[in-house]
C-alpha cells in the first residue's frame, strides 16, 4: 500500500500518451494513440501534441464541473445549492450547510484532476525540452506548461493549503518517497511563482487569433499579481497589474453581459480563458453548463439546475446596476435570445453567466457546451488595482480603477472615506462584479471575513477547521499515512 499513491500519480501523468490539443487549429486533429518515442522523434507536431494534452485536462469532469462548481461556489454566500429539494447532487447540500467530510467526492475529484495535469504539465515541461525545436518556440511551449502547472496548484492550494510537491517526473524511489508527502502552502506558492516568472519570460506577449486560449506574457503578470495579493505581497502584486494596465492591450467590454456570451469570447476584456469548441469528440468543459442550466421540462430543460444565486447576492446589486441584469437568470422573463423562460421552474433565478443559447449561439450538445470560461479579465485587474493600491495608502487610484467599474454598470462613483471604508467598498465591488467566477469563497478567506459572512447566511462556518477543506481521506489512504489531514477534520 505504501506506494500506492505514488503509482496513482504516475498513472495519472503517463496519461498523457492519449491526448488532442488546445487550440482551434490543434482541435480540429483527430486524437490517436502514440508514444513519448513518437512525440520526441516528430518535434514539427510532437511538442504541440504533449502540450494539447494538458490543455485537454481543462475540459474533463473533474477539473472544471460539479465538484469545482459546489466547492468554489455553493460553498460561498453567493449561491444556493438550487436543484430540487430532494436532489442532493452527491455531497453539495452538505457543502451549502458546511457540513464538510474528508469523503466528500468532490475534494477527491478536485485532487485527482488537478494532479493529473501537474503530471501531465511536468511531461511536457521534460519532453519538450528534449526536442529538435526552435529554441524560441521551445521557450514558449516550455513556459506554457510553466503557466499550467501553476494553475492546477493554484486550484489546490487554495482548496488544501499544502500538498504533495510534483514538480519533475517521479524517476526513483527517492522521489515517489518525497511525492507522497505534504509540503507547506508557502512552498507551493514559491514553486507557483517561479514556475509564472519562467512562463512571463517565455510568453508572447499577444497572439494570433488562431491561437486564442494560450496564454501571454500578460496572462502570466495577472495570474502573478493575484498570487501575490494572496499572499499579502502588495507591492510585487502592484507591479505586475501596472504593466497589465500600462500594456494598453485591455479594457472593458461596453456591456457587461456579453462578455459570457459566445459573441464576448476573447474580447478586449479577456486576458485569458479556456477555449472551448461544441465538437465530437467534446472539447467543451464537461457539464459545466448542464450542472446549472434551468432544470426544466421539454424544450424548457437546460440542465439540473444546481448553483443559483442566493438572495443575499440579490440585495447586494445596488439599483439600477447592470451587472445584476447580467449574472442572474430570472424565472418567467424573457431572456437575451427571445426564449420566454418558465414561471415553474424549481427555482426563481439561475446563474445567466453559465447560459448558452440554444438559437443564437453555437449549440452541439448540452453536456459538452461550447461556453469558454473566463479565468482572468480585466475587470478583475481593475479590482485588484483598487485593491493593492489602497492597501499601499493611494485612494485616488484606488477610486479611479473601481469608479471605472461603476461606471460600466451604469452606478455614480464612491468617494474615499478611511481606508478601511473603502476596502468595505472594494470588497463589495467583488462580490457583484464577480458572481459566479468561483471566487467568492476564496476572497472571503484570504481577506479572513468567511466565518462573520457565512454565518450571518447561516452556514455552519467553524473559523480555524473551514479555513481550508478537508484533505480526501482516499489521499491519505493511497498515502499510506504520510499524508497529513488539516485541523479539525
Amino acid at each position: 500500500m505504501k506506494n500506492s499513491f505514488c503509482t496513482f500519480i504516475i498513472l495519472l501523468a503517463t496519461a498523457i500518451l492519449i491526448f488532442v490539443s488546445c487550440s482551434k487549429s490543434f482541435l480540429d486533429e483527430p486524437s490517436r494513440t502514440v508514444t513519448i518515442n513518437d512525440l520526441i522523434n516528430n518535434p514539427a507536431n510532437g511538442a504541440q501534441r504533449i502540450l494539447g494534452a494538458v490543455y485537454n485536462k481543462f475540459y474533463d469532469w473533474n477539473i472544471h464541473s460539479f465538484s469545482w462548481i459546489g466547492v468554489s461556489s455553493i460553498t460561498s454566500d453567493e449561491a444556493d445549492k438550487g436543484s430540487t429539494p430532494g436532489d442532493g447532487g452527491a455531497d453539495k447540500i452538505e457543502m451549502d450547510n458546511w457540513l464538510l467530510s474528508p469523503t466528500n467526492l468532490s475534494f477527491n475529484e478536485i485532487w485527482e484532476g488537478n494532479f493529473e495535469g501537474i503530471g501531465r504539465a511536468c511531461y511536457a515541461i521534460e519532453f519538450i525540452s528534449q526536442m529538435q525545436l526552435d529554441e524560441s518556440e521551445k521557450r514558449r511551449y516550455i513556459g506554457e506548461a510553466h503557466f499550467l502547472r501553476a494553475y492546477f496548484y493554484w486550484n489546490l492550494v487554495r482548496c488544501f493549503g499544502g500538498v504533495p510537491k510534483i514538480n519533475k517526473i517521479l524517476a526513483s524511489q527517492s522521489d515517489i518517497e518525497e511525492a507522497s508527502k505534504r509540503v507547506s502552502a508557502e512552498e507551493i506558492y514559491m514553486l507557483m511563482e517561479d514556475d509564472l516568472q519562467q512562463a512571463l519570460n517565455s510568453l508572447p506577449g499577444q497572439i494570433s487569433k488562431s491561437e486564442q486560449g494560450r496564454p501571454t506574457k500578460y496572462s502570466a503578470m495577472t495570474f502573478l499579481a493575484k498570487v501575490y495579493l494572496y499572499q499579502n505581497k502588495y507591492a510585487l502584486s502592484k507591479t505586475m497589474i501596472d504593466q497589465v494596465v500600462n500594456s494598453g492591450l485591455y479594457e472593458l467590454l461596453p456591456d457587461y453581459s456579453k462578455i459570457w456570451r459566445e459573441e464576448g469570447e476573447f474580447s478586449k476584456e479577456s486576458i485569458w480563458e479556456i477555449n472551448c469548441i461544441a465538437t465530437n469528440p467534446p472539447k467543451g468543459i464537461t457539464g459545466y453548463t448542464e450542472v446549472q442550466g434551468m432544470r426544466g421540462s421539454g424544450d424548457g430543460d437546460f440542465g439540473w439546475g444546481f448553483n443559483v444565486p442566493s438572495q443575499s447576492l440579490i440585495d447586494a446589486y445596488e439599483p439600477g446596476d447592470k451587472r445584476k441584469d447580467g449574472t442572474i437568470l430570472v424565472s418567467g422573463t424573457t431572456l437575451w435570445d427571445g426564449y420566454p423562460s418558465s414561471s415553474s421552474l424549481p427555482n426563481p433565478y439561475y446563474n445567466y453567466k453559465a447560459y448558452v443559447s440554444k438559437t443564437h449561439e453555437t449549440y452541439f450538445e448540452r453536456i459538452n457546451s461550447n461556453k469558454n470560461l473566463r479565468i482572468f479579465r480585466y475587470g478583475e485587474i481593475l479590482l485588484m488595482k483598487a485593491e493593492v493600491y489602497n492597501l499601499m495608502s493611494d485612494t485616488t487610484t484606488a477610486l479611479s480603477a473601481l469608479n471605472e467599474l461603476r461606471a460600466r454598470a451604469g452606478l455614480s462613483p464612491v468617494f474615499a472615506g478611511s481606508q478601511n471604508e473603502l476596502t468595505e467598498k472594494i470588497y463589495h465591488e467583488r462580490l457583484v462584479e464577480m458572481a459566479f467566477e468561483h471566487d467568492r469563497i476564496f476572497d472571503l478567506r484570504r481577506t479572513g471575513r468567511a466565518g462573520a459572512v457565512l454565518r450571518a447566511q447561516g452556514k455552519a462556518y467553524i473559523d480555524g477547521k473551514h479555513d481550508l477543506f478537508p484533505i480526501p481521506q482516499r489521499q491519505i489512504d493511497l498515502s499510506g499515512g504520510k499524508i497529513v489531514q488539516n485541523p479539525m477534520y
